[in-house]
């Protein structure tokens, strides 16, 4: 089923302010955080520093209404520049790619796409992208081909 959900970034303490929203909200993680080492080599990059391997690429938690919270590092040595404002998005959890590039398209119109929708490792259909009014928008989409 189609959902949305708050996406945030952090420098290096999104394992820090996550376990302090479990505090507050309760609750498990939707599954076991998922870490930078757990990431394949990318092509054109080059390897992730030690330092960086054990931070939080991909973590989510349960809060009021349904609604789920979910977050990510954004270490620099992968060329993100967290600034407070810029470390939030919306993420639309969607059912079909259909829908999910019809978003995009029309989302993306007069802004900037950020990543183009494509297969990721994980297995899901991704894309992302801030909208000519500068708000940062996620697609995330598990069906496959």
């Amino acid at each position: 089923m189609a959902s949305v959900s708050i996406y945030l970034n952090f420098t290096r303490e999104t394992e820090e302010a996550f376990t302090f929203y479990k505090t507050i909200f309760g609750g498990d993680f939707g599954q076991e955080p998922m870490r930078f080492s757990d990431m394949p080599p990318q092509e054109g990059l080059p390897p992730l520093p030690k330092e960086d391997q054990q931070l939080i690429m991909h973590i989510d938690l349960k809060i009021t209404g349904g609604h789920i919270l979910m977050g990510s590092d954004a270490p620099e040595s992968m060329g993100f520049q967290v600034n407070k404002g810029n470390n939030t998005h919306i993420n639309l959890q969607l059912d079909t790619r259909a829908e999910a590039d019809r978003l995009f398209s029309a989302l993306s119109e007069g802004g900037e796409v950020t990543m183009p929708m494509e297969d990721q490792f994980w297995g899901d259909y991704f894309g992302s992208c801030t909208d000519k009014f500068g708000v940062q928008w996620m697609f995330n989409c598990p069906e496959k081909v």
